[in-house]
Formats: C-alpha cells, structure tokens, sequence
C-alpha cells in the first residue's frame, strides 16, 4: 500500500485521481497527520490494516517569498517534516518518494542541470528544500527524489490560471523574459512516479537517489505566457483579445530573486525508467482541452 502525504495539494490530488483510477491501493493524508510530529506520523502507521510499502511525500512549504519572512515554519515542514517522514518510512521500511525542486540550484548556468551538480540555493525556500533533501536521504536509503519546476496543474493556484485569469480581466498582461526554465503539468509527474513505483515493486534494479523531470524543451515565462494564450484562443478557453508583453525581473521586485536559468536535464529518469517525456506545448493543449 502506498500512502500518499499531502494528498489535498495539486500533485497530491492528480496522484490521488490517477492511483483511484489504476486500482491502486492508496491511504491519503494532508494536514490531519501533522508531519513536524514524529511519533504523530508513527501513529497513523500502526493504525492502517495494510502494511505501508511506500511513502510519497507531496507536503511542503512552497510559497517562496513569504519564506523569507516565515523562516521557522518553512524550515519546519520542508526540512523537519521532510525528516520525520524518512524516519517513519525507515521505521516500516518503506520506501519513500519525495519532491524537490530546481530553487536547490542558484540558476547562473549555462547548461542544464544534472542530479549530480553543486547546489547552491538563494533564498530561505530553496535552502530548506535543499536541507530537507539532505535529511531524508541520510534517514532512509531507499529514497527517491524528483527534483521538478515549474509545475502546474487542475488543483490549485499556479501559472497557467493566473494567466488565463489576467487574460480574461485585462487589455495586456506583461511577463518577465529574463528567466528560462521548462514547465511541468503535475498529471505528467503523477504519471511518472506511478512508473517509478511499478517498475520497482516488479523487481527492476532501479538505483535510489536524486532524478530530475520536467516536460521537454526550455522556454522564457513569457514564451509560456504566449502559448497559453495562443492555445487558449484556439480552443475557445479565451474570447477577447489581450496584448502579451516581454517585461524584465527588474520590473517586478521580489524578496527573493528567482533564477534566471533553471532548466534541469532529464537524461537520467528517461534511460532509467524508459520513458518518453512530452514537450512543454504538447502537455499544455492537453490541459487546457481538459479545462475547457
């Protein structure tokens, strides 16, 4: 059995949805079992009927500028709360997949980067969920963690619906064109840690460690920003016309600076897990047709 934390969040939700729909046996937590509470984690465990083989942790304390001035609570969850459930996992011996990000690195590359790359997180975020990845790796060494961007989904705020919302409310909308990075629709990365998780329970030899996935190719935020207007015209999502503008990080000041270059190279979980990865646009249509 698997048990899902952080099921109510956008990842959490795709992946409850799509092991409901693979007849996968699941039990699904959000803030009711409290993850800074150790021996609270190690309750719920004892209190299921199925043994637990694998723990999937989605919780985390994602909002990156408030981070700065919240430094105790992101701290708590992303590397306190990231620890105690690699502890639990190693209590039971499960195995744990847990989510990261490319705010590990310090975005001044010229390349994208590999899992095997130096990090070097700015901000209070990123360093906490570069501690949290040190933490769970050292608890339990049957730990998987992805490393993703730029992530957006059906379930809950991000990107693509504050841009359809801008676009629908106004004659233009301007988006920074200084920072590169690669999308990543959260029903994607559902589907690849179901990959992950069937081919190790049949047996593969499949390493624990750090992989990277996003959707395919590298784009500016306002590249993004233009597809999904331009699709979302095309499928009707979009009636009125609205002016997409290139603007420059400068022109929007932040507590943290985000990072100009983020790209994250994918080699390692495709020839590992065998698996084709979809462009960017390609993954976008699809969810936006979903949406419409």
């Amino acid at each position: 059995m698997i048990w899902l934390i952080g099921n109510k969040g956008m990842l959490g939700t795709e992946l409850s949805l799509l092991f409901e729909q693979s007849g996968i046996s699941f039990t699904g937590t959000d803030r009711e079992v409290d993850i800074t509470n150790r021996e609270a984690l190690l309750a719920f465990t004892e209190t299921q009927q199925k043994s637990i083989d694998w723990i999937v942790n989605c919780a985390a304390y994602t909002a990156v500028d408030k981070a700065e001035d919240d430094k105790d609570n992101c701290r708590l969850i992303n590397v306190e709360g990231a620890e105690n459930i690699a502890f639990a996992a190693n209590k039971i011996g499960a195995k744990l997949i847990h989510m990261s990000t490319d705010y590990v690195f310090n975005g001044q590359s010229n390349r994208p980067y590999t899992e095997e790359d130096i990090t070097e997180p700015i901000g209070v975020y990123g360093l906490t969920k570069r501690s949290g990845e040190i933490m769970v790796l050292s608890e339990n060494t049957k730990t998987y963690i992805i490393r993703t961007a730029w992530l957006y989904g059906k379930y809950g705020a991000n990107f693509v619906h504050t841009m359809l919302r801008l676009m629908k409310e106004k004659e233009s909308v301007s988006v920074v064109n200084d920072q590169r990075g690669s999308p990543t629709w959260a029903h994607d990365l559902a589907q690849v840690i179901i990959t992950l998780i069937h081919l190790v329970d049949e047996g593969r030899s499949i390493h624990c460690g750090v992989y990277n996935f996003t959707n395919e190719a590298d784009i500016t935020w306002f590249d993004f920003a233009k597809e999904i207007y331009t699709q979302a015209k095309a499928l009707g999502v979009l009636v009125k016309n609205c002016e997409v503008k290139p603007c420059t990080s400068s022109e929007f000041p932040a507590k943290v600076k985000r990072p100009a270059y983020s790209v994250l190279d994918k080699t390692k979980i495709k020839s590992t897990l065998g698996i084709t990865i979809p462009a960017w646009d390609e993954s976008l249509h699809k969810f936006l047709t979903e949406i419409c």
